[in-house]
């Protein structure tokens, strides 16, 4: 079986340089046996004992990591080559024997709490002294704690060096039970974490800035829909009649219902009076919540009021929508439903595109249109779209809406959520009662998405 040592030896070197060799290669078997016996000791041990074992195994590779290099330095007789510092600097351990009160430090510990190496070890008591005041009582109650009650040690407390200054050092550690279960001994591994912390903090300090810039961004941005949407969506607010005088006209009225994350959303309803006499209605939805999304609504509901006014059926209308969408840089699928209304027949040409179908109440109950051949906008190239008709009668209601009417339902869930309303649409004497029905059945619960209701009403 090879050596676990095999993997992290260079390739061999010229001969003649013996005793720094023979010196390096002790070092790297010493530093591989280290490590084997680290992967023997558990990882999560419950045993504070392993535990110590394990923190002790990974302060022993750290420390012969210099050794090694200054003995490859030694091999090469080039100058060194400074080192870049880890952000988590040297590593100590140090450990308070209770019972005799013999105190341990490693080299390292001295350097990290700024001690002369010839001095004594400081006791548990005496540690505070080196301690920043404002973080004495931290470090007294963890000391505290871990005598008194075995707690694992593990915290931050700043001390001053009288060569670098303040340094921040992180210290954990356990308590040794002895046999009469009274704490024995307390150890702890000393680091220090002065470089780590400054670099956290000039994460922080430049990551705030910037989310303060992309907040403000954002803002602009909403600002922007908000302004956008306003300025492409019908002005008409109330009830609407239209055509607006003669029998069979459409009682009119739409609302936005917003949601809980306050997203301004692209649903768009639209209610049209065209030159032939005829009505043009329609909703759709189209991905995304930005000012992309808006402009792209702005596009939809203009080029489909344009084709309207030429003659153009919904059926055609939307093929040549498909086609528009898809010469666009990024098409994104959006859905749409288009109907044309003749109020002299009372009759109704209707499209739709990947869109939940027209809900149709009449005498106390309601149905969803048959719907005819229809994809998403934008998903596929040269898609053609069929057309359904429908006779309408007097006080019919049709309700048109987009995904997210209904918190937490679609399809057919939603759709028999609506039906339901069915009483309470054939009680209300106008649209503009319709759609507070609807408001107040489903406009305050909160919803993930915005959506848009529009209800039109066959006048006698």
């Amino acid at each position: 079986m090879p050596s676990p040592l095999s993997a992290d030896r260079p390739a061999a070197r010229p001969p003649g340089r013996g005793p720094v060799d023979a010196l390096i290669s002790q070092t790297r078997r010493l530093k591989g046996e280290v490590d084997a016996a680290r992967r023997d000791a558990p990882a999560a041990a419950a045993d504070p004992g392993e535990r110590r074992r394990r923190a002790l195994y990974d302060l022993a590779l750290h420390q012969l990591k210099d050794p090694e290099d200054q003995l490859s330095q030694l091999w090469d007789e080039e100058p060194p080559v400074p080192r870049r510092d880890s952000p988590v600097g040297p590593v100590g351990s140090a450990e308070w024997d209770l019972l005799t009160d013999e105190v341990r430090w490693s080299a390292e510990s001295y350097r990290i709490l700024g001690r002369d190496p010839a001095a004594t070890p400081l006791t548990l008591d005496e540690l505070p002294s080196l301690v920043f005041e404002e973080d004495r009582p931290r470090l007294t109650a963890m000391v505290t704690d871990c005598l008194v009650d075995a707690r694992p040690v593990d915290g931050e407390f700043r001390v001053v060096r009288p060569d670098d200054g303040v340094r921040t050092v992180h210290m954990m550690g356990e308590p040794v039970i002895g046999a009469d279960g009274s704490t024995a001994s307390m150890w702890a591994v000393l680091r220090d974490v002065s470089e780590l912390r400054h670099c956290r903090r000039a994460v922080s300090e430049t990551r705030d800035p910037l989310h303060r810039q992309r907040h403000a961004a954002a803002r602009t941005g909403h600002r922007l829909v908000v302004e956008l949407q306003e300025a492409v969506l019908p002005t008409w607010h109330g009830p609407l009649r239209l055509p607006q005088a003669g029998p069979g006209t459409l009682d009119l009225a739409a609302a936005h219902l917003p949601s809980r994350h306050a997203r301004i959303g692209s649903d768009l309803y639209d209610a049209l009076e065209l030159p032939d006499g005829t009505t043009l209605l329609g909703v759709g939805d189209l991905p995304g919540h930005d000012v992309g999304a808006a402009s792209g609504m702005a596009m939809l509901l203009g080029a489909v009021r344009g084709m309207a006014m030429t003659g153009t059926a919904p059926g055609p209308l939307l093929t040549c929508l498909n086609r528009l969408l898809d010469t666009t840089a990024q098409p994104a699928p959006g859905s749409a439903v288009c109907l044309r209304y003749r109020p002299g027949t009372r009759s109704l040409l209707w499209a739709q595109a990947g869109h939940p179908a027209p809900l149709l109440f009449r005498g106390g109950t309601g149905r969803a249109l048959d719907a005819p051949d229809g994809v998403l906008l934008g998903a596929v190239p040269g898609a053609s779209y069929g057309q359904a008709e429908e006779t309408l009668e007097a006080d019919d209601v049709l309700l048109l809406h987009t995904d997210g009417l209904v918190p937490g339902h679609a399809g057919t869930t939603a759709v028999h959520r609506l039906l339901a309303l069915a009483p309470h649409l054939a009680a209300a004497r106008t649209a503009q009662d319709c759609v507070r029905a609807v408001a107040e059945e489903f406009g305050e619960r909160e919803r993930d998405e915005a959506a848009c209701v529009l209800v039109a009403r066959v006048t006698p």
